[in-house]
Order: structure tokens, then sequence, then C-alpha cells
């Protein structure tokens, strides 16, 4: 089994790596922060309290992985609450389980999983043998968003953007619980001015490599 971590801050490129390696080596993509917007987004829609941390541990609890959805999840109101809602630590443990389960029993029998977010490579998956952190620009980031934002036919102020980005950096990076940072043996990589094949050719290189590498162990072991 194969896991894969791909961890960095918003707009550094993470989702569209973890979602095109996924595809070409034909794993498993979770995107962990879509389990957060998702406990988020149900208890906005319940109407349940975002500080009533047993209420939010009820909901992560019975999180499904179909309910994913992520053009459903895109917003940056989600995204905010979403942000408050991992700041709680038994919320955290809800999916904590969830996720490394799948991690290494991915769903469909596919060899090996991709997981994004912001403590992939750091607390789900610390063993895991290929680990990347993204980065990127803080406007350039907030210039993707807009971009995303206004195709799928949202309204996108590049200002408030790269403010809410800002603020999110900080809420992240500065968390007690599982705050954003970078693997010490995580393949760093800044992406503000790659395109996306050349990041991917990047990652699948090394991913590539560690398979090969791994498949020579186990054939030297059976030797």
């Amino acid at each position: 089994m194969m896991i894969i971590t791909i961890d960095g801050p918003a707009g550094s490129g993470k989702g569209t790596l973890a979602r095109r390696l996924a595809e070409d080596l034909g794993f498993y993509h979770l995107d962990t922060g879509l389990l957060y917007r998702s406990v988020a987004y149900t208890a906005l829609h319940q109407g349940v309290d975002l500080t009533d941390e047993d209420a939010l541990v009820a909901l992560a609890a019975d999180m499904p992985l179909t309910q994913l959805n992520k053009t459903l999840l895109a917003g940056e109101g989600i995204g905010r609450a979403a942000s408050d809602v991992a700041k709680m630590p038994r919320v955290r443990v809800a999916l904590l389980d969830v996720q490394r389960r799948t991690a290494h029993r991915p769903p469909g029998g596919k060899p090996g999983c991709v997981l994004d977010g912001r403590d992939t490579g750091t607390i789900i998956c610390p063993d895991a043998p290929v680990k990347f952190f993204l980065t990127a620009d803080l406007q350039e980031r907030a210039r993707r968003r807009c971009d995303e934002l206004t195709a799928a036919g949202d309204a996108a102020d590049f200002e408030t953007i790269l403010s809410m980005l800002r603020q999110r950096d900080e809420q992240d990076a500065g968390r007690a619980v599982a705050p954003l940072r970078c693997a010490a043996d995580a393949h760093t990589l800044d992406t503000t001015h790659l395109t996306v094949e050349e990041i991917l050719f990047f990652a699948k290189t090394i991913a590539r490599d560690t398979m090969t590498l791994q498949r020579l162990d186990v054939c030297e072991g059976a030797a």
C-alpha cells in the first residue's frame, strides 16, 4: 500500500496536484479539508452552533465519504467555518480514524491513496513514504482562488480573497492542535511560477522512484 501526503496553505496547488497524481497513478484521492468543510456545512444547514463541540463531534462521527462534494462545499464562508471547526481537538480525533483507515484501505481496492490537507504528513500519516509540502506567494494564491470562483460563476473580489487567505494562513499556522507545518522529511516546492504539468512531473517522478525502490526492497527480501 502506497500513501502520498500533500500539505500546504490554500491556493498552493495541493488539491489540483493530489487529484492529478491520484488519477495518473490509479490511487484514491482524499481531500481531508472537505471532511471539515462537510461538518461545517452540515452544522450551518442544521442550525448547529459552531461552538458546540459535542454536536460537531457527533456530526463528524457520521460523516460519510460520499458526502464530500467539492462544488457544494467550495464557498469561502464554508471555508472560514471549517477552519473554526478544525480547531476543536475532539472533532479532529473523530475524523482522524476515518482519514487513516481510508489511507490504509482505500475505497474501490485502489493500490494507494493520495491525501491533501494541512496535517496529512505530520499528524494523519506521519510514516507515509512520500510527502510533499507546497507553497506559493500569497498574491498568486489569491489570484488562483479568484479565478477558481469566477470559473464556477461566483463573485470574486481580489482584495477580499487576499485578506481571507492571510487570515486563514495565520489561523492554520497558529492553532494549538495540528497546526499547518512542513514535515521534516517532506519534499517542498514553491509553485508560484510553475505550471500544473511541471508540478505534476516533479511529484510523479518522486512517487514512481519511491515505488520502484519499495518493489526492489520487497524482491530482495523475498530472495
